[in-house]
């Protein structure tokens, strides 16, 4: 019984949303991360050598401080782009670069694949303690993941009736106003993919 319930509260901590699950970072990330560094160290050097006053100087040292913060975070690069001088930093090819890292730091896991992950998981950490218990968690867990899969399809449809039907989008909001606050706030993030 002990197992099982500490499998279950590792799942239910596992599963608790997928707003803060990101994928682990690319090598464009690192090196951009790394980049940054040389970027506000070239820059904070150029301030002091060019004796801009005392704030844009403090400013670029803190800076230079906090990118190896990010640096550190993503960790080192397989390869490290050109970066001795301002000239090289400033090559298209880094603002390529940035643009890469930008786009690749918004994208997020499917959070329907990583529910459906998490109660296979679930399931299968159930089905090896075994026991009445296991057995009752595994059909729970298989009726959740079955529940989970119907309001997937649910709200997929709703939003491809809505797109269709624009003209009664009105009367479809309507219909759904006596939602409990709970149930929208599922419902919300289950559309932006964030549960």
């Amino acid at each position: 019984m002990r197992r099982i319930l500490t499998a279950l509260t590792l799942l239910c901590c596992l599963s608790a949303g997928c707003d803060s699950l990101r994928f682990a970072p690319t090598e464009a990330q690192k090196q951009n991360a790394w980049l940054h560094n040389r970027t506000v160290m070239i820059a904070a050097g150029t301030a002091k050598a060019e004796n801009t006053s005392e704030q844009l100087k403090a400013l670029t040292q803190l800076s230079e401080v906090q990118s190896r913060a990010f640096s550190s975070y993503y960790g080192l690069p397989k390869e490290f782009p050109q970066a001795e001088t301002a000239e090289d930093v400033l090559a298209e090819s880094n603002w390529q670069l940035a643009r890469t890292a930008l786009q690749q730091g918004t994208e997020r896991p499917d959070a329907w694949e990583v529910a459906d992950s998490m109660l296979e998981l679930g399931i299968g950490i159930c089905a090896l303690l075994g026991g009445v218990y296991g057995t009752r968690a595994v059909g729970f867990l298989r009726q959740a993941r079955t529940k989970s899969k119907a309001l997937q399809e649910i709200i997929a449809g709703n939003e491809l009736f809505k797109k269709q039907n624009e003209s009664s989008t009105i009367a479809f909001k309507q219909a759904h106003q006596n939602q409990s606050p709970q149930t929208r706030q599922i419902v919300v993030k289950m559309k932006n993919g964030l549960v």
